[in-house]
């Protein structure tokens, strides 16, 4: 049913160590064997504890397969060395963490990062933060994560890489190369593992582990594409996701985790479920703790991800001896799932050097060094979005009096974002220092908080959790305003540092209102009327509703929440030491009742017939808003200007095995050097299925001097233009084709071709 890609397939199960491999089997136990599927966590280990720790004994049982979420290296040496000369077979251990976005070294959350559409960049980071997690011990990440979400309600869209398919399959491929390199056996890759498998990003309402159910020709056009291809650059492991495909929980579905994983897409390294993901199946109603335990493992589900303890005990360990005496499941399964999970022990060279990972020397070298923190405030900066700038306020001049105010100003434990367990939050740049720091004695810098992050005390306190609270002032919210307005006063011009904090989004912080809290809107209102010029420096991690800020705000920078450098990468970009060239891989709404809101679309039969929006009676509008969105697919601006000019193509016809190639001229028309990202939309104007308005195809950032002119090619083939059709192969139809270049989806410059047979 799936297409299989030209891309060659590097998997970890291939042969060279499968007689090793098969030879440890015949002599392990059935609890060894069951045992190797356990992924327990085992909570904070004192160093020099280790030996005497609950889960010590389960290891030298051999009733544990690998750990996560324990950190340092002199932690993990210990661990290893029970499970390599204590255990009766000596396996060693995996070490797993939600290495997401960096290690200790933070880089702006995956939503932001893929903003900066720099594929070499984010595959740097990946590889970066490779080094830095394997110098602690750490040898398998559970990232990427490229589940496709077009809700911005749903908390975890600040972990994905927004709501394209192309452009998120080019993302998972640059992480995946970016954590495994070339080699698993060197010491400073890691294995890495795509999730969430399958359709997590969709979920009902926007509410984080609910319903998804959703046709399989969306499914296959829209969001498989970045997990096949992670598959397809040769991703060691896959997560299986909470959520239910076709009424079957994805942990136990085996359609999707062996017909369409392993059968069609050819994935030959392990499955591992998310946190506790066995144990919930009862909850969605498929049977007990055996009937789930066994759904899980007949479904392809290698290792159960689990904590292990008295109230959270591990699925796997707990009943499948049981389930084989019973014939629930058989033993050549449990063998198989055994099988991979040895082979990527023997791929990261553990057998051969269990203490690979654990050179005490590494980390001091290795970890937040200045090269990667310098790295990191770059990243920073070329993954902000400019998306106002009235009358070229931006960039700033470092002179005069500058009002820094907001309840995220200085709050360093907040700007590595959600899903960020390494970092070593209060290490954090937090705007205020930054700034300090950048502009130096050639302006005033003057604070002031201005208000908490929202009137609700109980909201505030789930929105700053994880050891990320901003302090509540003891003052009024009167006394908080006034204190900013004095300062604001004086000031010659006010940087507003206001919108989400860090858990705000993340896993289980969905929210239905995506406004910036009104206590929030209401600070900013008051600095609005004091007449000085406003800059709203905006942190978030979800696309907001900011229409009111869209108005009344002459400037507006989205930072997303940028990572350990933060305060320093956005003073470069506020004074202008960096241009800002990030462009939106989310699309803004006007308000939450236009979600889910995306580009790429499907047209209706009674599609708007004008281009401004205006409302028409018996089509597909709304009576209270225009269907636009504030800010779509693509865009952001520059502190320059930059002109298409002379869209050419080198035919208007391409058979099945030729090509068209596209060229645009893109002229740097303004005042300052900068980046634009130049992109590629098609359209498929008539096929056997409907197909959306619009899809990108294709993008290239690119790099011009002031006045500079550069002459930018894409090349389409037949690969380009394929899709799933009804009875989901995936072919190329004949027809016309139109094609769109710009400087966002709305991209205005267009021409056609047509795909002869």
């Amino acid at each position: 049913m799936a297409c299989k890609s030209n891309i060659p397939i590097k998997t970890l199960n291939q042969g060279p160590f499968e007689a090793k491999v098969d030879s440890i089997i015949s002599l392990m136990t059935i609890e060894e064997k069951i045992g190797q599927l356990n992924l327990p966590t085992s909570g904070d280990i004192t160093t020099g504890q280790a030996q005497s720790s609950n889960v010590a004994k389960k290891i030298e049982e051999g009733k544990v397969g690998g750990l996560f979420n324990v950190k340092s290296v002199e932690k993990i040496r210990e661990i290893q060395k029970i499970a390599v000369e204590k255990s009766r077979l000596k396996i060693p251990l995996l070490f797993g963490m939600d290495v997401i976005h960096g290690y200790e070294t933070t880089f702006p959350i995956p939503l932001g990062l893929s903003c900066s559409w720099d594929m070499e960049m984010i595959k740097k980071t990946a590889q970066m933060a490779a080094k830095e997690a394997t110098a602690d011990g750490i040898n398998w990440t559970f990232s990427p994560m490229v589940d496709i979400s077009r809700d911005p309600r749903w908390g975890r869209v600040s972990e994905g890489s927004g709501e394209d398919p192309y452009l998120g399959s080019e993302i998972a491929k640059a992480m995946v190369h970016g954590y495994q390199g070339d080699d698993l056996t060197n010491n400073n890759t890691m294995l890495a593992c795509v999730k969430h498998f399958a359709l997590y990003g969709a979920p009902e309402a926007g509410r984080d582990y609910n319903t998804v159910d959703m046709s399989k020709i969306r499914m296959y056009n829209e969001y498989l594409p970045p997990y096949k291809a992670a598959i397809d650059a040769g991703v060691g492991s896959v997560m299986a996701s909470f959520n239910e495909i076709d009424g079957v929980p994805a942990t136990g579905n085996k359609w999707l985790l062996t017909d369409l994983l392993r059968t069609n897409w050819g994935f030959n390294g392990f499955v591992v479920t998310d946190y506790t993901g066995i144990y919930e199946m009862i909850e969605h109603g498929v049977g007990d703790k055996y009937d789930v335990a066994a759904l899980a493992l007949n479904a392809g589900v290698d290792m159960d991800m689990a904590g292990d303890s008295p109230t959270i005990p591990a699925a796997f360990v707990k009943t499948l001896k049981q389930s084989v005496d019973n014939g629930k499941v058989k033993m050549a399964d449990i063998d198989a799932a055994v099988k991979r999970i040895l082979t990527a022990k023997y791929e990261l060279g553990l057998f051969e050097n269990p203490y690979k990972y654990c050179d005490t020397s590494r980390p001091t070298k290795e970890i937040f060094t200045k090269e990667n923190k310098l790295f990191a405030r770059k990243v920073a900066s070329e993954s902000m979005v400019l998306l106002k700038n009235d009358n070229q306020l931006l960039p700033l001049k470092k002179t005069g009096t500058i009002a820094l105010i907001g309840p995220l100003a200085n709050t360093a434990v907040n700007m590595a974002g959600t899903w960020s367990v390494a970092t070593k939050q209060h290490l954090s740049n937090p705007l205020l220092e930054g700034l300090k720091t950048v502009v130096g004695d050639k302006a005033k810098i003057e604070y002031a908080k201005g208000s908490n992050i929202d009137y609700d005390l109980d909201l505030e306190k789930r929105a700053t959790m994880f050891g990320k609270e901003i302090p509540r002032d003891g003052r009024t919210d009167k006394e908080l305003m006034d204190e900013a307005l004095a300062i604001a006063s004086k000031s010659d011009v006010i940087i507003a540092a206001l919108g989400e904090s860090a858990e705000f989004s993340g896993e289980s912080s969905s929210r239905t209102n995506l406004q910036i809290p009104q206590v929030q809107k209401d600070l900013l209102n008051a600095l609005l009327k004091t007449g000085k010029p406003v800059v709203l420096v905006l942190f978030t991690g979800r696309p907001l509703a900011i229409v009111d800020e869209n108005k009344n705000v002459p400037a507006i920078l989205n930072v997303w929440f940028p990572g350990s450098e933060a305060g320093l990468a956005i003073s470069d970009v506020l004074f202008g030491d960096v241009n800002p060239s990030g462009k939106l891989t989310a699309t803004f709404p006007m308000n939450v009742g236009q979600v889910p809101l995306f580009y790429n679309h499907k047209n209706t039969g009674r599609p708007l017939g004008n281009n401004e929006g205006k409302f028409e009676k018996f089509k597909s509008n709304y009576l209270d808003v225009r269907n636009e969105p504030l800010y779509p697919f693509g865009y952001g601006l520059s502190y320059t200007t930059f002109n298409y000019d002379n869209l050419q193509l080198n035919s208007t016809k391409m058979d099945t095995s030729g090509s068209v190639t596209i060229s645009v001229d893109v002229t740097n028309s303004g005042n300052f050097d900068g980046k634009e990202v130049v992109q590629l939309y098609v359209r498929d104007v008539v096929g056997s299925v409907t197909r959306p308005v619009k899809e990108l195809k294709g993008f290239q950032k690119i790099e011009l001097k002031k006045g500079e002119t550069k002459t930018v090619t894409f090349k389409l083939t037949v690969e380009d233009l394929k899709f799933y059709n009804s009875n989901l192969d995936f072919i190329a139809e004949p027809g016309m084709f139109q094609i769109f270049v710009g400087t966002d989806s709305n991209a205005s410059l267009s021409s056609q071709f047509e795909l002869t047979k």
